[in-house]
């Protein structure tokens, strides 16, 4: 084996080496592209294959692109070939989106969304058959009606009854379903949800009628019995009559306060009661009309009218005319016996007689006009509304211009509204609801005064509160006022008595002073040696030092005296 695999080896070596250096890159080339070739071929074949969203393709590009944004809804990956199939991703995302699908009915018709066998072996009995097609359906409802999100779980049950010869001992073919709601889920509740998982239901069981259907819920509650759902229909038209009622008398308050506030403020408006009878109705209505045709239009530029028309055009006329004269024919018997004519017709014998018919057939056209009318599904058959105007109160003050007070509360005066500010507003409220004596609405305007008793207190001790603080404020700065001027006496009688003892210290000292200096002048006239004291020494010293400083520097002297009087 070693021996063929290095014969082999040479063999390839030898070939290799006769080679041009074009073959080998041929060589090469080749190999390249079987390499990538075997590549691609793993990748495409180990990459996760699509799964066909419904078994057919859809040629209707309207369903098409209805189907395609519902995708997009709910945002799922797919792709569309070229002949119209739509490929997901999963088995799991198509049974949803077909569940989906169906409730929405958005399948085109003759579309089956069920796949039922891919395997066919020859010993399969019809029996079998029937069998595993009952037991395929069941398994797709059970996992569509799973694969929807208020859904928890699903068991359901087929029936599917053998074909008889006459239709009339043909049994229906039954479906009960029994579906656990997810916690939170509404669909007990929502008619449409279960009028979809009915629809996903019928379309999934050929023959299958609506009312053979059942669905329950784990507490047995038939949730598709949707007759007794009548009274419930009721109430919740009931109550979306009576949101709808309060919807509009809610529409109408505001704009008559809006149109009566503008003129009359907010305070002075009040709607008393407002109230509208409605008429629930769907109603459609079918006219034709005919009327003239127009020949020549109307110049809108000329002071006259060269409008003409005509009733008809003629599209068709037949006439025809008979003209008859002469005896007529009298059948008589056999030649040689006597006739059968009455004895009172043998007198009428042998007259001329004439006829003669015309008759004319026209066929005449004119414009026709055909109009379809919705009437909108509620109508007011009745509106009363009441509002009351409040008139105007005014502060009375006297002459200088202060409120007069009485009894500790401030005097007012009421001016009341006059009978034409009624009548307009009442014109202004008419307007505003779409007044109509036809259906009998009633609008009342009256003027009535408000009680304004809370409001009047709150004014009044908003003014004592007033009056209070403006006191206040007088008194602390009066208050203050004198605070101020007995500081200032205060500190000029302080300065004052400070001077004064300023100016007797000064006084006690220069008469010191001068007196030691007449005892020195003495005692040195006397030739006594007198011993002076350190502070007198010193004091001398400044003395002196002060007199040459005055002497040498009188201009920083005098500043000096300015500063000292300007601190005192």
């Amino acid at each position: 084996m070693l021996e063929w695999i290095k014969k082999l080896l040479s063999q390839i070596g030898t070939i290799w080496g006769k080679w041009s250096i074009v073959q080998k890159l041929i060589f090469a080339g080749i190999l390249t592209g079987a390499v990538v070739g075997i590549v691609l071929l793993f990748t495409v074949s180990s990459s996760p294959s699509m799964v066909p969203l419904l078994g057919v393709p859809i040629t209707d590009q309207s369903q098409n692109e209805r189907i395609i944004l519902k995708l997009d809804e709910e945002g799922v990956n797919y792709k569309l070939d070229a002949d119209g199939k739509i490929f997901v991703s999963d088995d799991k995302v198509a049974r949803r989106m077909r569940s989906l699908l169906i409730r929405e009915d958005l399948i085109p018709t003759g579309t089956d969304p069920w796949a039922i066998f891919d395997v066919e072996r020859w010993t399969l009995t019809d029996f079998e058959r029937d069998v595993n097609l009952r037991r395929a359906i069941t398994a797709n409802l059970e996992q569509h009606i799973k694969a929807l999100g208020d859904i928890d779980n699903a068991q359901v049950s087929l029936v599917i009854p053998e074909r008889t010869l006459f239709s009339s001992d043909q049994n229906p073919t039954t479906v009960s379903a029994v579906i656990t709601p997810r916690p939170g889920s509404d669909i007990s509740e929502n008619r449409v949800k279960v009028e979809g998982i009915v629809k996903l239901i019928q379309f999934a069981v050929e023959g299958l009628e609506a009312d053979n259907i059942t669905i329950l819920d784990y507490s047995g509650k038939i949730l598709n019995d949707f007759e007794n759902m009548g009274k419930l229909d009721d109430l919740m038209l009931t109550s979306r009559m009576l949101k709808q009622k309060r919807s509009l008398e809610v529409q109408y308050t505001n704009t008559i306060l809006a149109s009566l506030q503008n003129v009359f403020t907010a305070k002075r408006v009040n709607i008393v009661n407002i109230d509208i009878d409605l008429e629930f109705i769907n109603k459609t209505i079918a006219t034709e009309e005919h009327f003239p045709i127009t020949v020549r239009e109307d110049n809108p530029e000329t002071p006259y009218s060269e409008l003409e028309t005509v009733n008809s055009i003629t599209l068709s006329k037949n006439s025809s005319s008979e003209l008859f004269e002469g005896t007529g024919f009298n059948p008589e018997g056999p030649p040689g016996q006597e006739g059968q004519t009455a004895p009172a017709y043998k007198d009428l014998n042998n007259l001329v007689g004439s006829y003669e018919s015309n008759s004319e057939t026209q066929n005449e056209v004119v414009n026709t006009r055909n109009i379809q009318e919705q009437k909108s599904p509620f109508n007011i058959a009745r509106m009363s509304v009441a509002v009351a105007v409040d008139g105007i109160w005014n502060w009375d003050y006297d002459d200088k211009g202060k409120p007069v007070i009485e009894r500790g509360s401030i005097k007012r005066i009421y001016t009341a509204v006059s009978d034409e500010d009624l009548s307009k507003a009442l014109t202004l409220v008419q307007h505003a609801v779409g007044f109509s004596t036809a259906r009998g609405d009633t609008v009342t305007v009256q003027h009535i005064p408000f009680d304004r008793s809370s409001e009047f207190k709150s004014e009044d001790d908003e003014y004592r509160r007033q009056q209070q603080i403006q006191q206040t404020v007088l008194f602390s700065i009066i208050a203050l006022v004198i605070l101020i001027a007995a500081f200032f006496i205060f500190r000029m009688i302080s300065k004052e008595l400070e001077r004064r003892r300023r100016l007797r210290e000064e006084e006690l000292a220069r008469q010191h002073q001068a007196m030691r200096e007449q005892t020195l002048r003495q005692a040195e006239e006397e030739g006594i040696d007198v011993e002076m004291s350190v502070q007198e020494r010193a004091r001398m010293e400044m003395q002196e030092n002060a007199k040459n400083m005055a002497r040498e520097h009188p201009e920083d002297v005098a500043n000096l005296i300015r500063t000292w009087l300007a601190e005192e």
